[in-house]
């Protein structure tokens, strides 16, 4: 049986022969009883704040559970997004290189079309500075041959100086172009 402070103030004692004397048992038992109370009164209020405490423990726990959880999350997220953005730069990268592979090797075909044209266009030049320099002399030598006719036709000793007037050189006109 636990003492209470009723028990003890109510607790009476047999008299013997050589007892105690009454009146200060009576008091000392009521001194035992308020120290009691007393003792219970401060064990009952340190439960309470023990329990306040450990409630406020448990919700601190609670809270630092989710700040781990949450910061936990946090740091696989972040992990994540480094992730995927290296993966997007590696990507950007390549689509990079490979578009700038595309354009060299588009203005490689454009240096090669632009340096056969050029080719064909100095072929072309070619064959046709030729062509004028074959009709230039057919018609100097039509010329030199109408005006050896007329001169022939009408002053023998004339005719030597003229044919020396109509010398062309095919040639010359020919660099010029």
């Amino acid at each position: 049986m636990k003492l209470s402070s009723e028990n003890i103030k109510k607790q009476e004692f047999k008299n013997s022969f050589r007892g105690f004397h009454r009146e200060e048992v009576r008091a000392f038992l009521e001194k035992i009883a308020a120290d009691v109370d007393e003792l219970r009164n401060e064990n009952d209020s340190l439960k309470k704040e023990l329990e306040t405490i450990n409630e406020q423990l448990a919700e601190f726990r609670k809270i630092e559970k989710n700040i781990q959880d949450t910061l936990t999350k946090a740091q696989e997220s972040s992990a994540k997004s480094i992730d995927s953005a290296k993966k997007q730069i590696n990507l950007m990268i390549q689509e990079a290189e490979l578009k700038a592979q595309q354009i060299l090797e588009k203005a490689r075909e454009n240096a090669n079309e632009v340096r056969n044209s050029v080719i064909q266009l100095r072929e072309e030049r070619t064959l046709i500075v030729a062509k004028l320099k074959a009709i230039i002399n057919s018609q100097a030598q039509l010329l030199e041959m109408k005006v050896e006719q007329n001169v022939q036709e009408k002053e023998p000793a004339k005719a030597a100086k003229k044919i020396s007037k109509v010398d062309i050189d095919p040639n010359d006109i020919a660099d010029k172009l």
